[in-house]
């Protein structure tokens, strides 16, 4: 059985963290997706995989229409997250980012990118 929840220790908070994620992390995008991945590497040790979501002010003057693109984001994590872990492995650090000023209409289009992201990133290994 596969576990669907995203628990606090899954959750990139810490700004040490995530200013290391921005130094020496890989970006990746899909569509609109784009993803910022750090593995764990013997020079660079991550713990655990944690995960966070960041959408810009920028496409979003609302908070509102920015906050349900954050749910769809985690939703889309949550529930795919065995995808993600095979995807990008087991110890990783990694924040997902909305790159787009178009609003997504249903949560399937999300999850579909979030997949492509994830199967792209398979064949690239």
């Amino acid at each position: 059985m596969t576990n669907f929840t995203y628990p606090r220790a899954e959750k990139l908070k810490k700004n040490t963290e995530i200013s290391l994620l921005f130094e020496k992390g890989k970006w990746k995008s899909n569509g609109n997706l784009r993803i910022i991945i750090l593995r764990d590497k013997p020079a660079i040790p991550v713990e655990s995989t944690k995960f966070a979501v960041s959408v810009s002010k920028r496409y979003f003057k609302k908070a509102v229409h920015r906050n349900r693109i954050k749910r769809l984001l985690r939703e889309c994590y949550r529930l795919n997250k065995d995808l993600f872990k095979e995807a990008f492995g087991e110890k990783t650090l990694a924040m997902l980012f909305w790159v787009s000023s178009e609003i997504p209409e249903k949560f399937q289009d999300v999850e579909e990118q979030f997949i492509k992201l994830c199967q792209s990133m398979k064949k690239g290994i």
